[in-house]
C-alpha cells in the first residue's frame, strides 16, 4: 500500500499527516524540537491530504467541530472499538478513562482502553484529548501534555462563543 505525506503548520507546532489513495491513517506531533519524520516508503504529495488540512485548519480556527474524512486507523480490534467511541465524544467535553471503559462495555479495563487511547494514531481527529483522569486531572498525551491542555482549552473557547453568539441571535 502506498503512502503520501505532508507537513501542516498548526498552533500546536507542525504535524505530519499520511493517507493512503482511501482514507487518512497518521497524524503524528513533533517530538519536543525536533520535527516527526516520515517513514522511509512513504511518497511526499500535499495533494491527497488536502482536504484534510482543510478540516484541520478549520478546526483549529474553530469553524469545524466534527471531522468528515475516511479514516483509516490501523490496530487491533479492542483499540478499533476505543476510537469508535472517541469519536461520540462532544465537541467540548471530557470523560474519564473509567467512563470510556463502561461506555465500550469492558468496565474494568480502564487501563486498556489508556493504552489504546496513547495508541492512537489520528489524535485530533480522534479526539483521544477529551479523555482525562477520574479524578479530573489531565493525565498522559502522545502529544504531551501542553497540547492535551491547548486543544482542551481551544474547543472550551470555541464552545462558549459558539454559545454566546447562539444565546445573542435569540
Amino acid at each position: 500500500m502506498e503512502l503520501f505525506h505532508s507537513y501542516m503548520e498548526s498552533p500546536i507546532g507542525k504535524l505530519l499527516l499520511a493517507t493512503d489513495e482511501a482514507a487518512l491513517r497518521h497524524i503524528v506531533f513533533p517530538s519536543g524540537s525536533e520535527p516527526a519524520m516520515p517513514l522511509p516508503h512513504w511518497r511526499q504529495n500535499r495533494t491527497p491530504l488536502r482536504e484534510t488540512i482543510r478540516q484541520l485548519q478549520a478546526w483549529f480556527a474553530g469553524e469545524l467541530r466534527e471531522f468528515d474524512l475516511a479514516l483509516a486507523p490501523g490496530g487491533p480490534a479492542f483499540h478499533q472499538r476505543v476510537w469508535r467511541e472517541l469519536r461520540s465524544i462532544p465537541y467540548g467535553e471530557t470523560i474519564s478513562y473509567g467512563e470510556l471503559a463502561r461506555r465500550i462495555g469492558s468496565p474494568n479495563a480502564s487501563r486498556a482502553v489508556g493504552r489504546a487511547n496513547g495508541a492512537n494514531p489520528l489524535p485530533i481527529v480522534i479526539p483521544c484529548h477529551r479523555v482525562i483522569g477520574g479524578n479530573g486531572k489531565l493525565t498522559g498525551y502522545g502529544g504531551g501534555l501542553p497540547r492535551k491542555e491547548f486543544l482542551l482549552a481551544l474547543e472550551r473557547k470555541q464552545k462558549q462563543m459558539y454559545h454566546s453568539l447562539t444565546v445573542a441571535a435569540r
